[in-house]
């Protein structure tokens, strides 16, 4: 297991309890968009944290102490005292549940529930836009061949599920911020950081959730060159 960021705390307005020190565990190349969306979390809800990585292309992530750990072999993976959490939207319903702070998730439970519906959607579905337009593009600028009739397919999908759940010219899906939104900018951002066209509303609502605070200290993170 790579551990590039070993020691590095990250501050927040919030401790976690003081037995229990929340340690995440992302790839090495901080590609992952689900490693993100807790790592926004994190610094949403002001929690302190300890990042470390995993080289996937190391196959660290198969190390039996890892695997063990996370118990999926993936990324990302939070440690909070003898629980050891993996999949992202689980972990970041835990964070919201079990800490104080800037809520995670709607208030409401219809819109909370509404919230839960679009990240396991956006995990589930649109393979040809996360194999067309990997998360190369997003962090490192990558530019790749024109999307496939699949790739085209899944992009109209995405824009009819966006457009039917954001309200005329609203900047969040719901009464405020949810770790929804950043999930669903990042897919959006697939596209629309590479130049395909995307509808107007669904761009400027992307650009403005990219621009959140915690969603910039991901992209600004240092990461390696790609392997050639």
């Amino acid at each position: 297991m790579q551990n590039s960021f070993t020691g590095l705390q990250i501050a927040g307005a919030f401790p976690a309890t003081a037995d229990k020190a929340l340690q995440l565990y992302a790839d090495a190349q901080y590609a992952s968009p689900y490693a993100m969306s807790v790592f926004v979390a994190l610094r949403e809800k002001q929690l302190p944290f300890t990042l470390q990585t995993v080289d996937l292309d190391a196959a660290a992530n198969l190390a039996p102490a890892y695997a063990e750990l996370s118990l999926t072999a993936r990324v990302p993976t939070l440690l909070h005292g003898t629980l050891a959490l993996s999949e992202s939207s689980a972990i970041t319903e835990y964070l919201d549940e079990v800490f104080a702070g800037p809520r995670l998730y709607p208030q409401d439970p219809a819109q909370r529930a509404r919230a839960r519906q679009v990240q396991a959607w956006l995990r589930s579905d649109l393979m040809p836009i996360r194999e067309e337009r990997n998360t190369q593009v997003l962090f490192y600028g990558a530019k790749k061949a024109p999307l496939t009739t699949a790739g085209q397919a899944a992009a109209a999908r995405l824009f009819r599920f966006a457009e039917s759940l954001l309200a005329p010219g609203a900047s969040s899906l719901f009464d405020g911020w949810s770790i929804a939104d950043t999930d669903l900018a990042l897919m959006l951002n697939r596209l629309a950081l590479h130049g395909d066209p995307v509808p107007e509303a669904l761009l400027r609502y992307a650009q403005v959730q990219w621009q959140r605070p915690a969603v910039q200290e991901w992209v600004a993170l240092q990461r390696p060159p790609l392997a050639s």
